[in-house]
């Protein structure tokens, strides 16, 4: 007889979990800096890369119900330097399908796509994220059942928003089911808060907060997880 799935529901971040986030998006603002030099000129001989993310980081302040929609911010940023250089706003849409383009061209680690194939196969699969990565247009389509990004639920993590859609989605408990991030504080805190599982993908090796209850598991890749899964099927 075969032992009984110790969960009904996997969610995964993306960010950093899936793959490194940081080379992503330099590759993706180096494109994009290149595209106004070339369409926008005057407004990249005023403004620095690094201008543009101050400016990104101020207009947050100043529009905070759309801060946790980081495409909707970097829009707003670019059509708000665009008109104060004479350029036409609309122009920040073309620009935005430059950025995500490279955006969403991402190097999952090694052990990433064998491991959600193997989840795939048992597990429904939600991938949740406070960034703007698409999955269908990255390397791992079709290998979530569902997506869910802090736009579409209107709250960044550790807010439970991204969790609850999850939940409510698959119809399963919390207490059924896992989740899988490298932040402590937005990924495995906030899902215990919940009621969820939650495992550290800590691919760097950092220490755990000394402030925050030792995490359910912590691994360095995906390549333990299925014994990890099968050890708690057998332990019901």
């Amino acid at each position: 007889m075969t032992a009984e799935r110790a969960f009904g529901l996997v969610t995964i971040d993306l960010d950093d979990t899936l793959w490194p986030c940081a080379p992503t998006l330099r590759r993706a603002e180096a494109a994009l800096y290149a595209w106004l030099e070339r369409t926008a000129p005057r407004l990249t001989a005023a403004w620095t890369p690094e201008a543009m993310r101050r400016h990104r980081r101020e207009l947050m302040g100043r529009w905070p119900e759309i801060a946790h929609d980081l495409t909707a911010v970097r829009r707003r940023s670019l059509g708000e330097l665009l008109a104060a250089y004479g350029y036409d706003t609309a122009l920040a849409d073309a620009a935005m399908a430059c950025f995500l383009a490279h955006r969403n061209r991402v190097a999952p680690y090694a052990d990433v796509v064998p491991a959600l194939r193997a989840l795939g196969a048992e597990y429904p699969l939600v991938s949740v994220t406070n960034g703007n990565a698409d999955v269908a247009r990255t390397p791992l389509r079709g290998l979530f059942d569902f997506s869910l990004t802090a736009a579409d639920v209107g709250a960044q993590k550790p807010d439970p928003a991204l969790f609850q859609g999850a939940l409510r989605w698959s119809g399963v408990a919390p207490e059924r089911a896992l989740h899988l991030g490298d932040d402590p504080y937005r990924d495995v805190a906030a899902a215990r808060r919940l009621g969820m599982t939650a495992i550290w993908v800590n691919r760097g090796n950092a220490p755990w907060p000394a402030e925050l209850e030792p995490p359910t598991g912590e691994m360095r890749d995906f390549r333990p997880l299925q014994s990890w899964l099968e050890d708690r099927r057998h332990a019901l």
